[in-house]
């Protein structure tokens, strides 16, 4: 992991009624209103975090779970202060 990068873990939830962003104790749940075929709830996911966390989705990226519900998110090419909002919203 460089400098300016992130990794998190999260759990999707696709088919959801919206989008949203969940926190719990033990985990960090988004949900997403696509569906989880041909890669749709994936795109959705980036396509959400990039407008609520208001970031490039080239510099969001699934590193891990691409067709699990659990994924290991790279959050690439942030400012610091990007990061502690990031880590905020998302841990």
């Amino acid at each position: 992991m460089t400098e300016n990068s992130l990794i998190i873990k999260i759990k999707i939830s696709p088919n959801a009624s919206k989008n949203e962003i969940i926190k719990s104790d033990t985990e960090i749940k988004v949900k997403i209103t696509a569906q989880p075929i041909e890669n749709k709830a994936n795109k959705a996911l980036i396509m959400f975090l990039s407008k609520t966390l208001k970031i490039a989705k080239s510099n969001i990226e699934i590193v891990k779970g691409e067709t699990s519900k659990e994924k290991t998110l790279l959050f690439k090419n942030i400012s610091s202060d990007k990061m502690v909002e990031i880590k905020s919203l998302l841990t």
